[in-house]
């Protein structure tokens, strides 16, 4: 799989990831080929580029939740585009409260964990991308921390307007529900204070702040964007666990719990230069799973730390848009990944 850019696309190049209209009609599906009104109409849309196969590569299995995901990014981000245009313009909000109900309806009630997979942003929509994925992974962490539903939806509404909106805007409009800009102000401290290593000022933090910190660090760290490299979900959750002082354990592993990261089939680097193949999840202890190392075909049950405890997992080894491949039927086959 390559990305290309615009400019670099030809007739014939088959898709990896599908395409959608802002109204989630399906243009472009996964594996299909590009034609060149197809290449013309693609450049409408503002993308940098494309991911596309190589001439010779399968298409990478998607599950129905990961194609509904991709679609659902789609739709609520032309509509946050326009909602914020509209409260920029008028000075009025007419969709936000519908947006953040579409984000808890579908991500706020989750039981099972989600593939996060990140997107491309063009340089028109990436803080409305940005501002989307924060709202809905604070959505499933609110979830998992059994937040009221008013902060629920108070911290899903900080997400989609951070940044978007000026703040004198949002305590304007959202006068009657104040949490909204202190989370968005509390987040803020959390995060300047993580960079500096001390916080400022003695502010009492509210699981809404918290919750925003984590997610909005976490988004902005493992983001996809043409010409910088992102951070793994390993190495961003392994930073956010080094700093508890900012962001605390509880919260973090609420978004732990939340999205997959080294579950069946994802293939991981280990501290003593081996590749290996994850076989079984280990809830308990996210880096310590059981493994398949390809040194040997050797089964190393990480969770064993009187024979395994010197063996650690450095990082992550990714495709390039962050998915990782492998026949998770065949897993279950053998008896893992169940």
């Amino acid at each position: 799989m390559q990305f290309k850019k615009i400019d670099e696309l030809k007739p014939g190049m088959r898709l990896a990831r599908p395409i959608y209209n802002k109204n989630g009609v399906l243009l472009f599906e996964r594996d299909s080929k590009i034609t060149a009104p197809g290449i013309a109409n693609i450049s409408n849309f503002g993308l940098i580029g494309l991911f596309i196969l190589e001439p010779a590569e399968p298409c990478p299995p998607m599950s129905p939740e990961d194609v509904e995901f991709e679609r659902f990014q789609t739709v609520n981000v032309f509509s946050l585009m326009d909602e914020v245009e509209k409260i920029l313009t008028q000075g009025k909000s007419v969709k936000t409260q519908i947006i953040v109900s579409n984000i808890i309806k579908n991500y706020g009630h989750l039981e099972n964990k989600i593939n996060f997979n990140q997107n491309l942003r063009s340089e028109e929509d990436a803080k409305f991308k940005h501002a989307l994925n924060v709202a809905i992974l604070a959505a499933m962490m609110c979830n998992k921390l059994n937040l009221k539903v008013e902060e629920r939806l108070d911290v899903v509404t900080a997400a989609l307007m951070r940044g978007n909106v000026p703040e004198e805007v949002i305590e304007k409009m959202f006068s009657s529900t104040p949490n909204v800009k202190r989370y968005i102000f509390q987040a803020r401290t959390i995060e300047d204070g993580a960079e500096r290593g001390a916080m400022e000022g003695n502010v009492k933090l509210m699981d809404g702040g918290k919750i925003l910190a984590v997610a909005n660090t976490f988004d902005n760290m493992t983001a996809m964007s043409y010409g910088s490299e992102p951070e793994s979900e390993v190495a961003t959750i392994k930073y956010l666990l080094s700093k508890q002082d900012f962001f605390p354990k509880n919260v973090v592993m609420a978004l732990v719990d939340s999205i997959n990261v080294l579950v069946p089939g994802v293939c991981v680097e280990l501290n003593t230069g081996a590749k290996a193949l994850v076989l079984n999840e280990n809830r308990s202890d996210l880096f310590r799973p059981m493994v398949l190392s390809f040194n040997g075909n050797e089964i190393i049950d990480l969770s064993n730390r009187n024979a395994y405890g010197e063996i650690e997992i450095v990082d992550i080894m990714k495709t390039m848009d962050n998915r990782h491949v492998i026949d998770s039927d065949a897993l279950k086959q053998f008896g893992f990944g169940g």
